[in-house]
Formats: C-alpha cells, sequence, structure tokens
C-alpha cells in the first residue's frame, strides 16, 4: 500500500506540473504558434473546469470501483494522451485541447491518495497526511519553473513535452502495479451526493473551497509569470526564480497546516489566518503592483502559504460525511475548489485584456486581477466565518 501510494503522490508532483508550467512556455508559445496570455488563461481556466467537471463521476468510481482503475485508466489516457497532444500544437485552440485532456488525467490522483487515507488511518492524522502529500507532490510545482525553464531552453518546448507523454505513461504503469484498493464498504443505502448538499454544514466550508486555492493556483499556475515580465521585464530565468520562490511558500504551507491544526486544537481559525495572510499580501499588490520584484515575490510567496489551506478544509469537511459517501464527499469538495481556480481564471483573462487597454496598461491590468482575487477571498472568508468547528 505504501508503495501505491508513493506513485500516486508522484503522479500528483505530474499534476502540480501540469497546473503550473504555462508561464514559462508562455514566450516560446507566442512566438511559436501566437498564443498570448489571455488564450494560455483560457487553456489553464480549461484545464481547472474540466477538472472539476470529472470530480463527480470520479468519486462514484472510488466508492464503487476503488481508487486503482479509476486513476490508472484517466492518468494514462488524460495525462499521457494530453502532453503527446500538447506537444504537436499548431495552434492556441490546440493548446487548450490539450490542457483539457491533462485535466481529465490529473483529475483523480490526488482524491485517489485521500480515499485511502480516509478509509485506511484514523481522522487525527487525515489533514496531516493529506498536506504531506500536497506538500511531496508540489515539487512538481517546483519543476515547472527554473527545471521547466532549463529544458525548454536545452531541449525545445515540443520534446520537453513528448517527454513528458512518455514519463505520465510509464508513472500510470507504476501505479497499475501497486496500487491496491482498500476494503470496500458493504452497505444496502449507496446514496449520493444529494446527502451531502443538503448539510448545511458543508455550505459555508463549500464557499471557502471556492476561494481559498484560486488565488494561489491561478497567480502560480499563469499570471505570475506574466506579471513579472510585463512589470519588470523579466527574463524566463528571472521569471522561473521567482515562481519557484512562490512554489516553495506553497510547499511550506501544505506541510504547516496540519501541525498547526493539533497545535492550536482548531481547523476553522488556522484557516482563517492562513486566508488573511493571503488577504494582506492582494491588498498591497493591489495597491501597490510594482513594489519591486523581490518584494513582489516575497508577496506572492505570502499569497501562496496562506493559499494552501486545502488539505485542511477537506479535513474540515470529511468530519461530516458518511463513511460510504467517503470518495464522492472528498471529491465534491475538490470540485468547489479546483471549479473556484478555473472560473476565476475565466475571469481574470478579460480583466487582463480591458485593463491592457486602459490608461496605465500593464500596472492597471494586475490592479484588476489583484483586486478580483481580493474581493473573492474576502467572500469566502464572510461566509466561512459561519462554518461549526470539528477537530476530530
Amino acid at each position: 500500500m505504501k508503495l501505491g501510494i508513493a506513485f500516486l503522490v508522484l503522479a500528483y508532483g505530474l499534476s502540480q506540473f501540469f497546473r503550473a508550467f504555462l508561464p514559462v512556455l508562455a514566450p516560446d508559445l507566442q512566438a511559436d504558434i501566437g498564443a498570448m496570455p489571455d488564450d494560455l488563461a483560457t487553456a489553464s481556466g480549461v484545464w481547472f473546469l474540466v477538472f472539476a467537471a470529472i470530480q463527480i463521476p470520479i468519486g462514484v468510481a472510488l466508492d464503487r470501483v476503488g481508487p486503482k482503475i479509476t486513476a490508472v485508466v484517466l492518468f494514462a489516457l488524460g495525462a499521457g494522451g494530453g502532453a503527446f497532444v500538447f506537444a504537436a500544437a499548431q495552434s492556441p485552440v490546440h493548446v487548450t485541447i490539450a490542457m483539457g485532456l491533462i485535466g481529465i488525467g490529473c483529475a483523480p490522483v490526488l482524491m485517489a491518495s485521500y480515499f485511502i487515507f480516509a478509509r485506511t488511518y484514523s481522522p487525527a492524522v487525515f489533514a496531516t497526511l493529506a498536506g504531506a502529500t500536497i506538500g511531496i507532490g508540489s515539487l512538481g510545482n517546483l519543476a515547472g519553473a527554473s527545471p521547466m525553464a532549463w529544458a525548454v531552453t536545452e531541449f525545445g518546448w515540443r520534446e520537453t513535452m513528448q517527454g513528458l507523454g512518455f514519463t505520465s505513461l510509464a508513472v500510470a504503469v507504476l501505479m497499475w502495479v501497486t496500487v491496491k484498493n482498500p476494503p470496500m464498504i458493504e452497505t444496502a443505502h449507496r446514496g449520493s451526493i444529494f446527502e451531502l448538499l443538503k448539510m448545511p454544514q458543508l455550505w459555508p466550508i463549500f464557499a471557502m473551497m471556492l476561494v481559498s486555492y484560486a488565488p494561489a493556483a491561478g497567480l502560480r499556475g499563469l499570471w505570475a509569470g506574466p506579471y513579472i515580465s510585463d512589470m519588470y521585464g523579466a527574463d524566463v530565468s528571472l521569471i522561473g526564480q521567482v515562481t519557484l520562490v512562490m512554489g516553495l511558500a506553497m510547499i511550506a504551507g501544505s506541510f504547516a497546516y496540519g501541525p498547526l491544526e493539533r497545535m492550536f486544537r482548531t481547523r476553522k481559525w488556522v484557516i482563517v489566518g492562513g486566508s488573511m495572510m493571503s488577504a494582506v499580501a492582494l491588498t498591497t499588490l493591489a495597491l501597490f503592483p510594482a513594489p519591486g520584484v523581490w518584494a513582489s515575490a516575497v508577496l506572492l510567496a505570502m499569497i501562496g502559504f496562506g493559499g494552501t489551506a486545502f488539505p485542511l478544509l477537506v479535513a474540515h469537511a470529511k468530519a461530516f460525511f458518511p463513511a460510504h459517501l467517503t470518495g464522492r464527499g472528498v471529491t465534491l469538495v475538490n470540485l468547489f475548489s479546483i471549479g473556484g481556480v478555473g472560473v476565476a481564471q475565466f475571469i481574470t483573462a478579460p480583466l487582463h485584456t480591458q485593463g491592457m487597454a486602459m490608461a496605465g496598461g500593464a500596472t492597471t491590468a494586475y490592479t484588476l486581477i489583484f483586486a478580483f482575487f481580493l474581493g473573492a477571498l474576502m467572500c469566502g472568508l464572510i461566509a466561512y466565518f459561519f462554518a461549526t468547528d470539528r477537530t476530530d
């Protein structure tokens, strides 16, 4: 089981990579196939929306056939196939199609791990295990920064994507060999997600899920690269360094939330505290969008650290799930989280376009983007204040 989890974490590392590598490719994609930042925003948004849309059938599959076949089949066909489509792209539309396929492939791997944790380990350590999975898997996020920039420089972006396709297929084979399904729960009452949606305790958590991860994922996965380039004239190397700093902060946050829950004996208020850190940084960038490249890097890192409360939010929601709906429950909350990122990408794309056409150009564009993320986060926090805390 442990070896299987290790390869699921490796697959999740590739998932993190695929949601974060576009900023590094932006200059080459613009030069080779005419893909502008708004096109990449659309492609990134499709990745997240497809990822979110498929969560419900994945939840049913986890509960009924288990994590092994669910993760292996989708990852091989989606992540592997999508990477090959990306490598052959001749237009921005092809990139969008490829990102949609990759989103399908990446969608089950983290939830398969969480399903195994929920069925195998005690609730007291779920948040720590879930956070460690994201923290370790987020090394893939780092690989989408400077290492990706190096690979593209050395081999070219098409060859790099082909290599990622073969890597994804190899990881799928390793998961097939090593992942074992935990014992299934036998019940005459299969249930559905509508049971979960009828639970009022979950709705404040859903609201927070919708916006908590969106600023960190949206900026790290797309806007950080164009922002550093437009505001400071940065090249690919400097973009890679700044996004690496943000990625490291996101890894640190993933590892920190679980121990902080045990230290303070609360999930709710640890999540609120981390989200307020992100809010402070977003406020600063909205008011002062060009404080200096490394000041910007620090503020982006604060957003990244604060925006990694996802495992603790899952643990908070999971405390209310019936055991036989574990798969559907964790995928439902993941739908809200990833869906929120996708919606945010589609909203920020026209904000960027409109801002660039207004007085102030890039300064106005990124002020609008930071202000949008701030407003969304504050709305989620207001709703989350009404959540019932659970520490079991």
